[in-house]
């Protein structure tokens, strides 16, 4: 998926809105990790979640590091999400 072309269209969304995907780069990796990589796996959605609602003052302000820290967002090999065939 590419978030540049959601981008185009977030200035006049009047909600909060994050835009996932590759940006059509390739990644030659697992499935996991280039999920992982990219930012578009389950748990880094759920971490940009609740960074927006931190934003918003509706989670603890400390909850998006908790989530970051305790699924490794930070290391591409700790991806789960996305093994959907085709890995070797």
């Amino acid at each position: 998926y590419m978030k540049a072309v959601p981008d185009q269209i977030r200035q006049y969304i009047p909600n909060d809105f994050a835009s996932l995907g590759a940006d059509g780069f390739g990644f030659s990796d697992t499935r996991q990790a280039a999920r992982r990589y990219f930012k578009n796996d389950t748990h880094s959605i759920v971490a940009k979640t609740l960074q927006l609602l931190a934003a918003r003052g509706e989670v603890d302000e400390g909850a998006p590091s908790y989530a970051i820290d305790r699924y490794k967002l930070l290391d591409v090999n700790a991806g789960t999400t996305g093994g959907a065939g085709g890995d070797a």
